[in-house]
């Protein structure tokens, strides 16, 4: 198993992810191996050389980075000896398992979409987070960005992608699917929901357990819970929001500490073919060391090849 990383990628880079790697590399077994994208001299000036002898890291030399501010699509294309571009490539040419990055989050759908490419059958790719339950485990967010304006049909093939995700990712079985909305009647929502509604509804492909309201994210009424890019972003970041409050005034218990970002590491990028996940730019070592051991977990779920599955399989029925 071989997992790539941006180094350069982050507000804190290359610091950040290079100090990762002391928490990360005790937890590979054995032929696994993480693969460094970023400037050679500078990943060698600070790492413990003795891990370039056990085979638990490699390194790409790319001289390049694509800024924060830059434009994605341009800068891909133009800087292909960015760590981003060059990890891309290699996620490709299947040289590596997995990639992931907390850089520029455009530049990580370009490449997830133009380099990788869409499964076939997915009419668009989705952006997962995980909320945390009051009894434990985890809610299914997605999308939380990437489609802002999805369609019904995209909104129920969430559901086939999120159930995929529930089932081989967090191993839940039947893996209850909700779609978020203003209230639990079915006539309730925009004409968009309403009519994904229907064919949520109707579909044999997942367990559909009808509206789910903001309130009952972090409850068990469901284990997936479907919406589009921009409803999903506005409650990421509300959540994110009240914890740094709580932070900020003492006020965190246990459970409101699951909240914290870095125990989860970042967002993975499904419907694609292969296994993506961007982090946030903010993040610290921590939150690094964590954003890859996800794509480790769904790396070793081949979840884009259950998606394949699951797509050929049920289609929009």
């Amino acid at each position: 198993m071989r997992l790539g990383l941006d180094v350069s990628g982050g507000d804190y880079a290359p610091q950040a992810t290079l100090n990762a790697l002391t928490m990360l590399i005790p937890e590979f077994s054995n032929g696994e191996c993480i693969v460094l994208f970023g400037d050679k001299q500078t990943i060698l000036a600070n790492i413990d050389q003795q891990w370039l002898g056990s085979g638990k890291v490699d390194i790409v030399h790319s001289p390049e980075v694509i800024e924060m501010g830059e434009q994605p699509s341009k800068a891909f294309q133009k800087k292909t000896n960015s760590s981003i571009s060059r990890g891309f490539d290699y996620l490709r040419r299947n040289l590596i398992d997995s990639f992931a990055s907390a850089g520029n989050s455009g530049a990580m759908m370009v490449g997830s979409v133009y380099a990788i490419n869409t499964i076939p059958g997915v009419i668009r790719p989705a952006s997962v987070v995980l909320i945390p339950k009051v009894g434990g485990g985890n809610t299914v967010l997605l999308d939380v960005g990437t489609n802002p304006d999805a369609k019904s049909d995209v909104l129920y093939q969430y559901g086939v992608l999120g159930s995929s995700y529930a089932k081989f990712v967090l191993g839940i079985e039947n893996p209850k699917i909700g779609l978020l909305n203003i209230g639990e009647e079915e006539k309730k929502g925009n004409l968009n929901v309403q009519s994904a509604y229907q064919l949520m509804k109707e579909s044999s492909a997942f367990n559909f357990v009808g509206n789910i309201e903001g309130r009952d994210l972090f409850g068990e009424k469901a284990d997936v819970v479907v919406c589009d890019g921009f409803a999903g972003n506005i409650v990421i970041k509300q959540i994110e929001g009240i914890y740094w409050l709580m932070r900020k005034r003492n006020m965190l218990d246990d459970y409101f500490s699951r909240f914290n970002y870095e125990l989860y590491g970042g967002s993975p990028i499904i419907g694609i073919n292969g296994t993506v996940v961007i982090g946030h730019g903010i993040s610290s070592p921590l939150a690094i060391k964590n954003m890859m051991l996800l794509s480790r977990e769904i790396a070793y779920a081949r979840l884009h090849e259950k998606i394949r599955e699951a797509v050929s399989s049920y289609g929009q029925s």
